[in-house]
């Protein structure tokens, strides 16, 4: 079992940071990045605290609106809810359901393993261009508050089948939230927020990796991964988010399709 390199755990973490929030998928470069770097050992622990980094990322960017969440929870448990807070718990519980549609299509198409096909990858970004290129015409005019329970569950689904590495989790979501009929902000906003307990719940399930992640990542290594996924996290999400207000989310397919076509070139023949 090959050693992290510090080097090798910068670039991972950078990969990591850069690809979480754009649409093409972090756990499928990664895959892809470690295939390349002969490290397929690397424990699943390690790629789950490089997103623990970039989940920090989205608390602070969104944390008015996670401020407003448990505001609205702290009223509502302490019977003093206001008329304002109905929406805040109305979406709160949106986010509920749809984390808890996630794990049961998560953990229904987990058994297939496609982490160790880079050549599967290669195949689902593919899968992720064409999700992209789907968005170009829908205009929904949906916010956040407006979103159905039919909505909640498209999403909810959507983002299950991100657990495939190389199905962006971001662009998928996003793509779904669309095509319910939300609006461009809305749909990257709500996306962002499945992403928390998400990570949250692959943490927990990762730790009984922590063993075997001591003895191929070393401290120093795991620390510099997780600050470069921390940094270049932020500059991506920001960037998104710039992009998703304009339209321009299909724009990745042009960068996703030649890098699919590489990886089944190379991994596959």
């Amino acid at each position: 079992m090959n050693q992290v390199t510090v080097l090798q755990a910068a670039l991972l973490g950078l990969i990591q940071g850069l690809t979480e929030f754009l649409p093409i998928s972090s756990s499928g470069h990664l895959v892809l990045a470690r295939a390349l770097m002969d490290l397929n050992e690397v424990p699943v622990l390690f790629d789950v605290l490089l997103h623990i980094a970039t989940l920090l990322v989205v608390v602070w960017v969104f944390r008015r609106r996670l401020g407003w969440f448990l505001a609205s929870l702290f009223r509502y448990f302490s019977r003093q809810t206001r008329e304002s807070d109905k929406p805040n718990l109305r979406l709160f519980l949106r986010l509920l359901v749809a984390t808890a549609i996630t794990a049961i299509v998560a953990y229904i198409v987990s058994g297939l393993r496609v982490r160790e096909s880079p050549v599967i990858v290669s195949a689902f970004l593919m899968l992720t261009a064409l999700i992209l290129l789907s968005t170009v015409s829908v205009k929904g005019n949906k916010n956040l508050e407006e979103l159905s329970w039919v909505g909640t569950l498209v999403t909810g689904t959507a983002q299950g089948f991100g657990v495939f590495p190389g199905i962006s989790r971001s662009g998928i979501t996003i793509a779904s939230g669309m095509m319910v009929g939300m609006d461009r902000r809305a749909a990257g906003e709500f996306s962002f927020l499945l992403l928390i307990p998400a990570v949250a719940a692959a943490f927990l399930l990762s730790l009984r990796d922590a063993a075997e992640l001591s003895n191929t990542v070393s401290i120093s290594a795991l620390l510099v991964g997780f600050t470069s996924a921390l940094i270049a996290g932020y500059a991506s999400l920001k960037f998104l988010l710039w992009l998703i207000a304009r339209g321009r989310l299909w724009f990745f397919a042009i960068y996703l399709i030649p890098v699919s076509i590489m990886g089944l070139l190379h991994f596959g023949f």
